[in-house]
């Protein structure tokens, strides 16, 4: 559905949302994502958001005991007061950083070589993913709640409600202490 479709159903176009302002971050699978680096100790996460903006930290709740204790650091950008977080990011005692969250709205936009994957529609993303997959001879994934992305395993697309209207909202993780893929490293929270 275009932007100018979702505007004729009542929906808010993306520049109505706040999608078009947006900070750009690199991602490197499995380092880094913008300023943040996996395997950071909390501390070393939070002077490095500082950039970006104001941080919160809160402890996460212990959901499975393979888990060290987590910490998640909400990050929100800077001169937006109050503003929900722009990035999530969860820390590991045992791990460090091993989770950044970008939120559809107001996070910065990260791509996969070339095909930004923040705020987008899940329709326009999909179609995306598959004509990347094709073009360079590559594979795409789905991810169990039918969200198409870039075949990383580092990358788990999530959807997140915008008003009536679900858009991107990418995990970028590393294996944390006790799982054996991202999936099982997702945080509750994240669910």
């Amino acid at each position: 559905m275009s932007v100018e479709e979702e505007a004729t159903m009542g929906f808010k176009p993306e520049a109505d949302l706040g999608l078009a302002e947006r900070d750009e971050w690199s991602y490197s699978s499995a380092v880094t994502v913008g300023p943040l680096r996996f395997g950071m100790a909390l501390d070393e996460v939070v002077e490095a958001s500082k950039a970006f903006g104001h941080t919160k930290i809160s402890d996460c709740p212990k959901d499975h005991a393979i888990f060290s204790p987590t910490w998640k650091v909400e990050v929100s950008r800077r001169g937006v007061t109050p503003s929900p977080p722009a990035v999530t990011a969860y820390v590991s005692q045992a791990v460090g950083l091993f989770c950044v969250a970008a939120d559809a709205v107001h996070g910065p936009q990260v791509a996969y070589d070339g095909i930004p994957l923040v705020g987008r529609g899940l329709p326009e993303l999909e179609n995306d993913a598959i004509a990347y997959a094709e073009a360079n001879d590559v594979y795409f994934r789905y991810t169990p709640e039918g969200y198409a992305g870039p075949d990383d395993p580092g990358v788990v697309l999530r959807g997140q409600r915008v008003g009536q209207v679900l858009r991107s909202r990418p995990l970028f993780m590393v294996t944390r202490d006790g799982a054996n893929t991202e999936w099982d490293s997702m945080p509750s929270e994240e669910y």
